[in-house]
């Protein structure tokens, strides 16, 4: 195939048994469908309960929706070739758009954790400042930031990796158009993608992580300055849920693409990637909703008020 256009990939099933495929199915089924009703909730809920419009809660209303448009990019097709054991393919135009929005939204996924951190630092740290450093117009510019950065990495990204011929295999080892099982695709010299995904990788992963491992020691210490149990534990306990969801998704991230590229295995990457596109989204808003007696309350109250109505 020397005109990559005309290119169909296929996707290559988890395993070669319908009955494990459909088991598989359901799983992801029942993940996703999660993701969605869980991070609808948290979106709504923040919208509606006028006592959680604060920074923290804005920025976990935009990782909801983040949530809700990122796994919607893997699932639906994913789901599809999990029952027709991987019939249906994908044209070249639609796995480079799907790689684009998978790349797009993850980074800004990555980036916003890295702003949470930052806010949990300033709210712990400088409490009567608080609100004159996270004024409404830093908290928006935060968001749309982390979404500009996002557009223009997986822009780039992408258009790098399709910009490569593609011949003869056309058989992808995945649910979906990642960046490292297409690029194993490509013929020709691809070590000038190979360094951009490197260098995607540590402006995504490295430099968010390390910002967050920063605030977190900053953030122990003022915690451990507090005098009375009941603030040490109000206060690590809305930094916990944060760091549980930043340590798996970076971890997984971490493990496939922060690692040279000739080092990647396609069926270990295959499993971690579940991780972050199914596991984690579904995740999120329960760890939040469960460590969060704010949310929990205010979650109470609206739908309280339409049971009422």
């Amino acid at each position: 195939y020397p005109f990559g256009k005309y290119i169909q990939f296929h996707f290559h099933p988890f395993s070669p048994i319908l009955e494990i495929q459909i088991l598989i199915f359901v799983a992801f089924l029942l993940m996703y469908i999660g993701s969605l009703t869980g991070n609808a909730t948290i979106f709504l809920t923040v919208w509606a309960e006028r006592s959680l419009h604060t920074p923290m809660y804005f920025f976990l209303a935009n990782l909801a929706v983040l949530e809700i448009f990122y796994s919607s990019t893997v699932a639906p097709l994913a789901l599809v070739n999990l029952l027709t054991m991987g019939r249906i393919p994908i044209s070249f135009a639609g796995c480079g758009t799907q790689m684009f929005f998978f790349v797009f939204l993850g980074s800004a996924d990555c980036i916003l954790l890295g702003i949470m951190a930052y806010d949990r630092f300033v709210a712990i740290r400088k409490p009567l400042r608080y609100t004159l450093i996270m004024r409404w117009q830093l908290c928006a510019q935060l968001a749309l930031g982390a979404l500009v950065l996002g557009f223009i990495l997986a822009l780039q990204l992408t258009a790098l990796i399709f910009h490569l011929p593609f011949c003869g295999h056309n058989r992808i080892t995945h649910f979906y158009c990642d960046v490292l099982p297409i690029l194993q695709l490509a013929c020709g010299d691809t070590r000038m993608q190979e360094a951009m995904i490197f260098i995607v990788s540590v402006i995504i992963l490295t430099i968010p992580f390390s910002l967050i491992s920063i605030s977190y020691v900053f953030i122990v210490g003022a915690i451990l300055k507090i005098r009375s149990a009941e603030g040490r534990h109000k206060a690590f306990s809305t930094c916990s849920s944060h760091l549980t969801v930043v340590l798996l998704q970076y971890g997984c991230c971490s493990l496939i693409y922060l690692r040279p590229s000739s080092s990647y295995n396609p069926e270990m990457g295959r499993v971690v990637s579940v991780v972050y596109t199914f596991v984690t989204p579904v995740l999120n808003p329960l760890i939040y909703s469960m460590r969060n007696k704010e949310l929990k309350d205010a979650l109470n109250k609206v739908m309280k008020r339409h049971l009422l109505h």
